[in-house]
């Protein structure tokens, strides 16, 4: 009875488990939702015809690989809920295309910003110097989406290293969100609200599964060691000499 007690927890504990990493996902899918529509959808998804026409070509196909890839992480979350594992493989196939995409008209989306300028970037810093912060964004998406695809065969990290990723495209929709008041916050509001996002994650799957799990942790911490990084980076000549380069 005993034995048999033991093996009851340990399938429950494991249910449970499973359960707080599907939670989990599917919060970061409808928090990265919401953002980017809040932040995105008075600047680009609804702005009337004329105004809508004049933005860059390239700043569409951008979005519109942007918007593919929300629908697609939040279709992914409801295949792995739906214990379809076929499907979910295969619309992985597509991410990788779409991922590719991303980082290309990311890059270049990022350099036009910083030559052309942005309603995202603050008034008061040289376009060519925040530059960084959205080329950061690609940089670190493209590496946490590649370490995503090597542990593809290990759930526990492939999961958390996928919600990473969209953790990691919250500030650029915080970014646009105009309240005046977190918007004087600077980076503490558009970086440390996914921070806390992604701490809070962490410390509660830690806590469920009682160990911690390195993916997680590394890439989270990776995450937000580029923040300051950036920052001190964008105010040097060399960055400033190799930005210049960039959009000339």
């Amino acid at each position: 009875m005993a034995v048999n007690e033991i093996f009851r927890q340990q399938i429950v504990a494991a249910k449970s488990k499973k359960a707080f990493d599907g939670r989990a996902a599917v919060a970061a899918a409808l928090i990265l939702i919401i953002i980017t529509f809040a932040g995105f959808g008075p600047v680009y998804y609804f702005v009337p015809g004329k105004a809508f026409s004049s933005f860059r070509w390239m700043t569409h196909v951008h979005a519109l690989v942007m918007t593919l890839w929300i629908a697609l992480f939040a279709a992914q979350v409801y295949l792995v809920r739906a214990k379809n594992v076929k499907m979910h493989m295969r619309l992985g196939l597509a991410g990788v295309g779409l991922a590719v995409l991303i980082i290309v008209t990311g890059v270049i989306v990022s350099i036009q910003s910083g030559k052309y300028g942005s309603v995202a970037f603050p008034p008061d810093i040289p376009p060519l110097a925040f530059m960084i912060v959205p080329l950061g964004d690609v940089v670190v998406f493209g590496l946490l989406f590649a370490a995503a695809i090597y542990y593809r065969k290990t759930p526990a990290h492939h999961r958390r290293l996928m919600i990473l990723t969209a953790i990691n495209f919250l500030s650029p929709a915080l970014a646009r969100v105009k309240i005046e008041v977190l918007q004087s916050l600077g980076p503490l509001y558009f970086w440390g609200f996914p921070d806390v996002l992604g701490l809070v994650i962490l410390g509660v799957d830690t806590w469920r599964n009682r160990r911690l799990n390195p993916a997680f942790a590394v890439g989270l911490l990776f995450i937000i060691a580029s923040q300051p990084l950036r920052l001190m980076i964008s105010g040097t000549e060399t960055w400033l000499a190799f930005a210049a380069w960039l959009t000339r």
